[in-house]
């Protein structure tokens, strides 16, 4: 049966971020099996503290991770975007578990690298209260791009979707019951994709 995995980054444990990466999963269970993590409930340190000079041993919750990355069909990240990016926790997930040897390697003599998460899709959901043209046109999209290019398509992921939904704050109840029957939805398909 394939697999999806869908990633709440939103630290928050009570946060309407995590409401959407609930729906969604509910959605994408309907056709295939689907996994949610949340990070805050995860224990790691998300500093690197050494950078790449010397080698951090992983957490248990973060081995766990690494493999349902690995078993994964579709993995799907759930983030705020605050001030254009992604909350820390999630910079420290990837800086702590998106590894050499895990993700990708590089050869010597090669630019780009070998890629260790080929044939996988993904999908980024992201919520802002910026309108989303204009986090587009102004400030390029600075987070989407990267969780996107540099990290997600860097190790093989594609096609990878995104979905925006803004603006998020001071609205009507009936506007966030939109937006989560939205979610459920985009998770259905998106199990009907993978087949």
């Amino acid at each position: 049966m394939k697999q999806i995995l869908v990633i709440n980054s939103h630290p928050d444990k009570d946060s309407f971020g995590r409401a959407i990466a609930e729906s969604y999963a509910h959605g994408a269970m309907t056709g295939v099996a689907c996994t949610l993590v949340n990070l805050s409930d995860l224990k790691f340190d998300p500093i690197l503290h050494f950078g790449y000079r010397l080698k951090m041993p992983l957490e248990p919750d973060l081995i766990h991770v690494q493999e349902l990355i690995k078993s994964a069909d579709h993995i799907v990240f759930v983030f705020p975007t605050w001030w254009g990016t992604y909350p820390a926790l999630l910079k420290g997930f990837f800086d702590r578990i998106w590894l050499p040897g895990f993700a990708y390697r590089f050869h010597d003599g090669k630019l780009l690298p070998e890629q260790f998460l080929r044939n996988k899709t993904g999908r980024i959901i992201t919520t802002m209260n910026t309108p989303a043209w204009f986090h587009k046109l102004f400030y390029g999209s600075p987070g989407i791009r990267s969780v996107r290019d540099c990290i997600m398509k860097f190790c093989g992921i594609r096609p990878v979707r995104v979905t925006i939904f803004s603006p998020i704050e001071k609205k009507q109840p009936e506007y966030y019951e939109r937006i989560l029957s939205r979610a459920h939805d985009l998770g259905r398909r998106d199990a009907k994709r993978l087949g």
